[in-house]
């Protein structure tokens, strides 16, 4: 799946000079935990999130930062701080450097990159304009569509060789297990090490189009 399948394409945006309880409101009254930052020429320039307006002076809820950490400072960072505390428009808040990815962006690259930044959605992308955004929410809606395509006759040959790249994937010990599909019914024998690679090798099936049931006689090693 691909970024466009999944994303969020009805986004509430904000300009740079919207204020920060227009946005805060925005974010509750809409259940959403961000909004994209666009400029008047329509190029996303930021992101405000709510991690942008958790140290406010509204909420009494500014950094201390230390003695040492306020010696080691750059002239600029004491400044910054105070304008993401008590500036009052978007661009003084908001984050510049989004993660963004294209509309054709696999769902796997997506879900490394929310793990990699520590972040919760990418904006995307198309010809520099916002089209869209895929959030960990909408990554949780693809796992919930997905379905195993049901009714499908796979040659017992190509349903075999599909099983083995999946158990291969899962790094079970192959050299000690072996498969054997007959009319869709796929049987399992073999050692394992575990019954978490049980389970493993239960799953391979279950995702597999094509099985029609699964007899697993693999046995843990002593």
């Amino acid at each position: 799946m691909l970024a466009k399948d999944v994303m969020t394409t009805a986004v509430l945006t904000v300009t740079p000079e919207t204020d920060v309880g227009e946005i805060a409101g925005l974010m509750l009254d809409s259940h959403i935990s961000a909004v994209p930052v666009i400029d008047a020429d329509g190029s996303l320039v930021g992101i405000v999130s709510e991690g942008d307006l958790i140290h406010r002076a509204e909420s009494e809820t500014r950094r201390r930062p230390s003695w040492w950490l306020r010696l080691l400072a750059t002239p600029e960072e004491p400044a910054e701080r105070y304008l993401r505390e008590f500036g009052r428009r978007a661009r003084d808040v908001m984050t510049k450097n989004v993660i963004s990815v294209t509309p054709d962006t696999p769902l796997t690259e997506i879900a490394a990159m929310l793990e990699k930044y520590h972040i919760k959605r990418v904006t995307v992308l198309e010809g520099g304009k916002l089209v869209g955004i895929v959030s960990r929410a909408n990554l949780l809606r693809g796992v919930a569509s997905w379905r195993r395509p049901g009714g499908v006759r796979v040659e017992d040959s190509a349903l075999r060789a599909l099983l083995l790249a999946a158990l291969n994937e899962a790094e079970l010990p192959m050299h000690l297990i072996n498969v054997t599909v007959t009319s869709g019914v796929v049987e399992i024998w073999g050692v394992v090490d575990s019954e978490i690679q049980i389970d493993a090798a239960r799953a391979a099936a279950e995702a597999t189009a094509g099985v029609v049931r699964l007899e697993s006689h693999l046995v843990c090693r002593a």
